[in-house]
């Protein structure tokens, strides 16, 4: 019984790590837009507070390694440009004024 134990331990410690979440939080229903956002952030690379430079820093380090001319295909370039998009826009506006 032990034994079982162990293997669930580090087969939820191995999920974790790969994932960056616990296995009993895909169990929970998201909605598409945060599910979006996840795999936007995965895509980039970048955490959950990245800032507005941090995101184009990972989606110009991205699109150089997946550019056409290096290999990549334009499909892998719109879908780097659709992550960063999507990350932009939930950023709060920092630079937005009173009228």
């Amino acid at each position: 019984m032990l034994k079982y134990a162990l293997i669930i331990g580090l087969f939820v410690l191995i999920f974790r790590w790969a994932l960056g979440e616990w296995p009993w939080a895909f169990l929970s229903t998201k909605s598409t837009r945060s599910q979006a956002i996840f795999q936007a952030r995965r895509l980039l690379r970048v955490e959950s507070g990245a800032s507005r430079n941090d995101i184009i820093a990972a989606h110009k380090r991205l699109v150089a390694m997946v550019h056409p001319d290096k290999g990549g295909s334009n499909a892998q370039v719109h879908e780097a440009d659709a992550a960063r998009d999507l990350l932009l826009d939930e950023l709060p506006d920092e630079g937005a004024r009173p009228e």
